[in-house]
């Protein structure tokens, strides 16, 4: 009975899985994609979606979630070992973007179901370690701001949406926004454009 009972949460675990990555592509390609297009698109009925997703939302959530989670692992990547507040943000965002990339159409989506709100408290983890970069690079004059650290990370979070907004609306073109991005936030904190420019560069270089 316990082989049986593992092999049958082994499996829901995989429907769960194949749920998941199959929604992901198909909310990308279609936004409005409704739960009954998602279980036709795994090859699953309606009723295997909703045991494991209780509503649209909630589906959409965990999609965000696990954005989230990928989003914070290469952050703490990027940073690791970097004691210059300047090169640990420019490496940061630009590890970060690849992702926030993949995602960008689905934050777009989740900023109507999930609520703004909903999407800053998933990101509250990763913005308390953008802030106390900030702060560092502000006490140590790499950075100047009228703002204070807390202020700055939030425009620079929502400078972040709005490049992604760019994208999607195609105003930017997706292999020039990476180091777009990084350069704005850089100068956002008050470093010259042609050093945040330069930054972005060596980075990428050698990344």
């Amino acid at each position: 009975m316990a082989a049986m009972t593992t092999g049958n949460t082994s499996r829901a675990d995989a429907n769960r899985r194949r749920i998941l990555d199959v929604a992901l592509a198909e909310l990308l390609r279609d936004p409005d994609a409704s739960m009954d297009q998602i279980a036709r698109a795994a090859g699953v009925v309606r009723r295997t979606v909703y045991g494991h997703f209780p509503s649209r939302e909630a589906l959409v959530g965990t999609l965000v979630d696990e954005a989230v989670a990928a989003l914070a692992e290469a952050d703490a990547g990027a940073r690791d070992g970097v004691a210059d507040p300047a090169e640990a943000v420019a490496r940061s965002v630009l590890a970060l973007w690849p992702i926030a990339d993949r995602y960008r159409l689905l934050i777009a989506l989740a900023q109507r179901t999930v609520t703004v709100q909903g999407i800053r408290e998933r990101l509250a983890p990763l913005r308390e370690t953008q802030v106390r970069l900030l702060r560092d690079g502000l006490e140590q004059g790499v950075f100047s701001s009228p703002l204070p650290a807390p202020a700055l990370g939030f425009v620079h979070e929502q400078m972040l949406f709005a490049v992604m907004e760019a994208v999607n609306d195609g105003l930017l073109a997706a292999e020039e926004a990476g180091r777009s991005a990084t350069v704005a936030v850089l100068s956002a904190a008050g470093v010259p454009v042609t050093l945040a420019t330069e930054l972005v560069a060596e980075v990428s270089a050698r990344t």
